[in-house]
């Protein structure tokens, strides 16, 4: 399918066939799709957690508010983002940079300086509501290439992330869940597939500026 067709396509699942399973080579590919997502300063302040077990994705699902698609999703998906941003992270990423492009350490010090600097005078709730917005664009890169591939999704707010934090033991990994992606196929006797989408005309969505 083209972008166009694959985004008309896609709906927020409400219900998965739970006898249909994503390839592994399908989740790599999310997970490939996850790491080259657009983020602030290229600081990458996410994990993803891929969950392919049933029994732990029905112990979750009382903690998403009785959502069935945490169970019946052939993977869940779980967008953290991560609680410690310090001198030691911003230097692993000048570190790859420095091994990935070959870039002088000189070339790069004064920004290494600044981002220290900026997160260094950053509150803690600073530093996670900006973590945050990232895991949002990383959710619209997986929607988008879960669609590419005729994967169903149904990205979801809806659940209690001190619960999930707890029973997938993230919060000693410097890690906090802020988003949930169960993914798989849909059911037939899904009828929300066959729903027409509801969408504003282009025009009363969108601002053309051309001139002063």
């Amino acid at each position: 399918m083209d972008l166009l067709q694959a985004l008309q396509w896609r709906y927020a699942t409400k219900k998965f066939d739970e006898t249909k399973e994503v390839s592994k080579e399908k989740i790599d590919l999310l997970k490939k799709a996850f790491n080259l997502t657009a983020t602030s300063y290229g600081l990458q302040p996410l994990q993803l957690v891929v969950i392919k077990n049933k029994a732990i994705q029905k112990d979750l699902v009382s903690h998403s508010y009785q959502q069935q698609q945490v169970a019946q999703a052939s993977h869940l998906l779980v967008i953290c983002i991560e609680t410690v941003i310090d001198d030691r992270y911003i230097d692993k990423h000048f570190e790859r940079e420095i091994a990935i492009r070959g870039t002088d350490p000189e070339i790069l010090k004064p920004f290494e300086t600044h981002l220290k600097e900026s997160f260094g005078a950053k509150k803690q709730e600073d530093i996670e509501l900006w973590a945050t917005k990232q895991a949002y664009i990383a959710l619209g890169t997986l929607l988008t290439a879960c669609a590419m591939e005729e994967i169903d999704a149904c990205p979801m707010e809806g659940f209690i992330p001190s619960e999930y934090d707890k029973l997938l033991h993230l919060k000693e990994k410097n890690l906090k869940s802020v988003l949930v992606l169960p993914v798989g196929y849909r059911a037939e006797d899904d009828i929300f597939s066959d729903f027409q989408k509801v969408r504003k005309k282009i025009d009363e969505l969108t601002i053309f500026v051309d001139k002063y």
